[in-house]
């Protein structure tokens, strides 16, 4: 944490592992984290466990409060992440705080949470019970919350982060903690206010590169990653998807980041389906960025239901300058190319700024008609000066377009219409 700036695996990395379980922490720790987060709660028999809500519908899908169990009772529970993560994503257990501790607690930093707000002497007492414990912990609370004095007394670090309630009373509370926390919905206005008190600004949860670089330009010096290896780095994992894997990639993130957005990565297909009600993106990160002056990206698209109306079509976005969402029906957040295929085959490439909402048409050309069930194949050649983009699948056919505007290194896939109607994906390659 004497770095600048400094990075910890919000619930041990999230979007990559299931949240706040043993193998999550441990993950975030081989691939390079060294502090983590952990939320504790009491069992009705008073052993402490790693869990962040209250209860355990969200996670597990049986609506206990962690309160009114015994430990026992919870340890049958299995924590389900695969709505999100992936079909495959494992199912393991709520893990023993004490168990997290002991295979962690000599070799990182641990911010600790007691999330019930009753076990403050307990969560103390167990942190005191490592060796060289105020290296090791640091105390984790709400700004307005009452234990952090009783953390302090004991010789801990303390980290106090600023809620919606509480947010505009940072003179009321900023000066309690050694490390303040806001979370990355708050307004430029709003961190600069808060990293403005002097103090180590640690801001959650961050998912993206581009949420890294906006609050370290607003003087953040902690990143509290909840796609921690993807947002630590800055070159492509892979060339390929990884769909076929039924665990998402990290980096590959919907347009909204909540686990109802997610597509559904179909393994048996090595695809992913985008059959979200709301037209629809997924940034393939782990892909990016793209470095080179010329490149190509190829991918397969279908239909496996049935082909959409008039209105309706679907392709890739690229070219952006960062790994924002993309959304062709919405006013574009980040500038950028997008390749759309419609019912009757025809291919366009628009261009867009930012902030616009319709594209400048570029260029297009008739293919064969898409057939429901049936893969279609593409490939977009980029140049310095010139995009190429080519049915390959049935009648050849290309056109290209002379431009320049657009050459940053991230793209997408994306549905460009409402209604639950899927359209899949699969083969996508950089080369």
């Amino acid at each position: 944490m004497s770095t600048t700036p400094f990075y910890i695996a919000h619930r041990g990395s999230g979007d990559n592992w299931t949240e706040h379980t043993a193998e999550a922490y441990s993950n975030a720790i081989q691939n390079g984290a060294a502090a983590i987060e952990v939320s504790v709660s009491a069992t009705s028999d008073g052993v402490l466990v790693c869990h962040h809500d209250l209860n355990t519908e969200r996670m597990t899908g049986r609506n206990l409060q962690i309160s009114e169990v015994t430990f026992e009772e919870l340890s049958a529970l299995r924590n389900d992440s695969r709505s999100w993560i992936g079909p495959k994503a494992p199912l393991p257990p709520i893990p023993r705080a004490k168990d997290v501790l002991d295979a962690l607690a000599a070799t990182s930093v641990i911010f600790l949470e007691d999330k019930q707000g009753t076990n403050t002497a307990a969560l103390l007492d167990l942190m005191d019970s490592y060796p060289n414990s105020k290296e090791h912990f640091v105390w984790k609370q709400t700004a307005g919350g009452k234990h952090f004095a009783e953390a302090k007394k004991r010789g801990y670090k303390t980290w106090g982060y600023f809620v919606d309630n509480v947010r505009i009373r940072f003179a009321d509370f900023a000066e309690r903690f050694d490390y303040l926390g806001i979370y990355h919905g708050a307004s430029d206005d709003e961190i600069k206010a808060l990293v403005g008190y002097g103090k180590p600004v640690i801001c959650w949860e961050i998912h993206t590169r581009w949420m890294r670089e906006r609050v370290r330009a607003l003087g953040v010096t902690g990143l509290m990653c909840s796609n921690y290896p993807y947002v630590l780095g800055n070159t492509p994992i892979s060339t390929r998807d990884d769909f076929a894997s039924g665990v998402r990639a990290a980096g590959d993130l919907p347009w909204i980041l909540a686990p109802t957005y997610q597509p559904t990565l179909q393994p048996e297909f090595s695809s992913v389906s985008l059959n979200n009600e709301a037209s629809s993106s997924y940034t393939l990160g782990s892909m990016c960025p793209i470095t080179k002056d010329t490149y190509s990206l190829s991918f397969d698209m279908r239909w496996p239901m049935a082909v959409p109306d008039k209105s309706g079509s679907a392709g890739i976005a690229f070219g952006q300058a960062n790994d924002q969402p993309y959304r062709p029906t919405v006013p574009a957040t980040v500038a950028g190319y997008h390749l759309t295929v419609d019912r009757a085959g025809t291919m366009r490439l628009f261009a867009r700024g930012a902030g616009s909402l319709d594209g400048e048409l570029l260029g297009e050309q008739r293919s064969d008609a898409p057939r429901a069930g049936a893969w279609m194949r593409f490939r977009v050649d980029v140049s310095p000066r010139e995009i190429t983009f080519t049915r390959l699948d049935g009648t050849v056919t290309s056109a290209v377009a002379r431009t320049s505007s657009h050459r940053g290194g991230y793209f997408g896939l994306t549905k460009n219409y409402q209604g639950k109607q899927p359209v899949e994906f699969r083969q996508v390659e950089v080369s």
